[in-house]
């Protein structure tokens, strides 16, 4: 057992897991945690959406919502960090407690509600990164539906859409549209394609940067390969698969305990299957036309090779991170870099 192990299973599985995530990434920001202890890995670079990324392994969009510790995070090991979600306004999220564990899955329960400081307060913060010094990281933005924004009001959510990409998109490298989590209500309603394509084209008209969309893992299988045609013909930059899941199907965790932790999307190797499954639909369907980021399950070097073989140009974590440990990126970037040794 790895220090970081018996930290995760004797202390911080005794604390609420909302309260255990800020003080680990308290740590992570220290100046000298970042720079002492995590040197950067030998990786190998990616070149996608007209960007070299460091490496193909990514942070996922939720561990740092309102862009706090970005630089911090790359000197773990992440090749690019995608902050957020961030919303037009300022929002609280869901009520407390909102985020759960089931250790047996390696796995994540949260509802959040997309609590975050808002575009106007998370841009001004992006736009005082960019007048010092930082590290090469890619930045991805993902953006979402502020949850008072009625989702029946279609000019509304595009213009709650279009606030947030107009405010952030100067200091993104990337941005995305999330209408997948399942914590804001009526949020998936926007992944069907009469939908989703205005709001697409709008936010595409004030951004200029690539643009992906982040799907969610339970859409059926023809909805995902019409949300690719969409993406083809819209000439979008990619596609995100996949975000988390409502399913509680096939989970070790005892059933008592996951009704004890209510509603939510989970992460983490509960959803690997289905996002392998996404990946090589949204594959079959578009090539190399556009650019895919496998996120989901991805809890090991070997499970991030096979979506990288599998079709992905890049890959995601939180999870995997979240289990693994500040070492966790490190390795795993490592490893991609040198698949044979």
């Amino acid at each position: 057992m790895t220090t970081y192990q018996a930290l995760f299973d004797h202390f911080l599985t005794r604390i609420d897991a909302e309260r255990a995530h800020h003080l680990g990434f308290a740590g992570i920001r220290s100046a000298r945690l970042a720079t002492r202890l995590y040197p950067g890995p030998s990786t190998r670079p990616v070149n996608a959406l007209g960007l070299t990324f460091p490496s193909a392994l990514g942070l996922a969009a939720g561990f740092d919502k309102n862009a706090v510790g970005v630089d911090a995070l790359a000197a773990l090991g992440f090749g690019h960090v995608e902050v957020g979600t961030v919303t037009g306004e300022a929002q609280p999220g869901n009520p407390r407690p909102r985020l759960f564990r089931l250790p047996a899955d390696r796995a994540i329960v949260n509802r959040m509600g997309f609590n975050n400081d808002g575009a106007e307060t998370v841009a001004a913060r992006l736009a005082e990164r960019a007048k010092h010094r930082h590290s090469p990281v890619v930045l991805g933005v993902n953006i979402g539906k502020t949850k008072v924004v009625p989702e029946d009001d279609e000019a509304a959510v595009l213009a709650d859409y279009m606030k947030s990409a107009r405010l952030l998109s100067p200091y993104a490298d990337y941005l995305v549209v999330n209408v997948s989590s399942p914590n804001t209500p009526g949020l998936r309603s926007l992944q069907a394609v009469d939908r989703l394509g205005p709001l697409l084209e709008g936010v595409r008209g004030v951004a200029d940067v690539p643009l992906l969309v982040k799907i969610a893992p339970d859409l059926a299988d023809d909805d995902v390969l019409a949300v690719a045609r969409l993406a083809l013909e819209l000439r979008l930059d990619g596609i995100i698969a996949t975000n988390t899941t409502v399913s509680r199907e096939g989970l070790r965790t005892p059933a008592a305990d996951v009704e004890a932790a209510g509603a939510g999307g989970i992460s983490g190797s509960p959803v690997a299957a289905r996002s392998r499954e996404v990946l090589r639909l949204l594959h079959d369907a578009v090539g190399h036309d556009l650019v895919l980021v496998s996120v989901g399950g991805i809890t090991a070097p070997e499970e991030a090779r096979e979506r990288l073989d599998a079709g992905a140009t890049l890959v995601q974590a939180y999870t995997g991170f979240v289990y693994g440990g500040p070492w966790w990126p490190r390795r795993i970037a490592s490893a991609l870099a040198h698949p044979q040794e």
